[in-house]
């Protein structure tokens, strides 16, 4: 009995699994967005709120102009519903990107929305805004999966400040972000939030297609927003010009990543000469060290060489000076000597006068 109800239930849980388009590709996305329900539902679940309706706004970066890197954007203008039964409105950009790009690409789009008057209320405050980055890569070292960003008012003490707030001027000029990182959600499917981005779990791609994700359809069982949300998928799976579509970025994506390859090649290849002539600089300018100090070692030698010679001269010259003290002092010596050897005095006399050896007196007198 438990071999047939293990087969049973593997037989069954088979035929719960379905074949859906992959939504991180830029036109299934568009298409499964463009349904309210289903945008509504997605968002919902985003910004942990009950959106009450949406209104597809346009924009000044059409997504079909493509440049450098892929930002595929839908901007929103959103009722919400709070607690408390109140509604109220807000801008909802949302942004979904495939490969890393650089942040000034997203603040440009965030830019363009602070500066169009469209976005401001009939008082003249700007409309709250929320910011939703889908994004195909991590960011950094953040391990989780949903980044919920919100701004707060402090007081100088850096105590949160509550009273009079919200306030229209200060929501108009701050706003709140969710950033998703697709490569972190990996089949969890524990709560709302969960089920809604379930269907953008890539490990849940097919080995055969990367167009599709398998989804087992029981883990959605009551839940009507998400039957809604695979039926579109499912119907998009089975489009044959959504799937030539698909191809086609494909190929665009794989173009821009052998050039990204290639760029980051010549990048890596120019950050290691870099490092290698700032070596050689340092070695450069090490050695040019050495030399100035072997310089100022050779200049010290000179000057105690100088010294050294200036102080033989003076040698030389006091020696020259003994010699001359000495031969004028034989001189008077020997003339002191012959006067007394005139005068008939021995040799002997002579010694014991001037207090010398006789051979000294005998070799003056020669």
């Amino acid at each position: 009995m438990r071999i047939f109800a293990s087969v049973f239930n593997r037989k069954k849980s088979k035929e719960r699994m379905i074949y859906i388009a992959n939504p991180i590709y830029d036109v299934v996305f568009k298409y499964l967005m463009a349904d309210e329900r289903i945008a509504r539902t997605i968002l919902s679940a985003l910004l942990q709120t009950d959106i009450v309706s949406l209104e597809v706004r346009p924009h000044e970066y059409p997504n079909s102009q493509r440049d450098a890197l892929s930002v595929f954007r839908i901007d929103f203008a959103a009722t919400i519903r709070e607690a408390d039964g109140s509604t109220h409105l807000a801008l909802i950009e949302l942004q979904k990107t495939w490969l890393e790009t650089e942040t000034l690409r997203f603040r440009q789009y965030l830019g363009v929305q602070y500066q169009n008057p469209k976005n401001m209320d009939r008082e003249g405050y700007g409309m709250p805004m929320i910011a939703v980055y889908l994004l195909g890569h991590r960011v950094g070292d953040i391990d989780e999966p949903v980044l919920y960003v919100r701004h707060e008012a402090r007081n100088r003490e850096g105590q949160i400040v509550t009273k009079g707030l919200p306030d229209p001027f200060v929501s108009s000029l701050t706003h709140d972000s969710v950033i998703v990182q697709i490569p972190l959600l990996r089949g969890q499917v524990n709560t709302r939030l969960d089920r809604v981005l379930s269907i953008f779990d890539q490990t849940l791609k097919s080995d055969k297609d990367q167009h599709t994700l398998i989804i087992d359809d029981g883990l959605y069982a009551g839940d009507e927003d998400m039957q809604a949300v695979l039926h579109r998928l499912l119907m998009a799976a089975a489009n044959a010009d959504m799937r030539q579509d698909m191809n086609v970025e494909d190929e665009y994506f794989s173009a821009i990543e052998k050039r990204d390859t290639e760029i980051l090649m010549r990048e890596k290849q120019l950050a290691k000469q870099k490092v290698m002539i700032d070596e050689q600089k340092e070695e450069i300018e090490k050695k040019k060290e050495e030399i100035e100090k072997k310089k100022e070692e050779i200049e010290k030698k000179k000057e105690e060489i100088e010294k050294k010679k200036e102080e033989i001269e003076k040698k030389k010259e006091e020696i020259e000076k003994k010699k001359e003290e000495i031969g004028k002092k034989n001189a008077q010596l020997r003339s002191s000597i012959q006067a007394l050897h005139h005068k008939g005095l021995s040799i002997e006399e002579i010694s014991s006068v001037v207090n010398m050896d006789e051979k000294d007196i005998i070799r003056l007198l020669e």
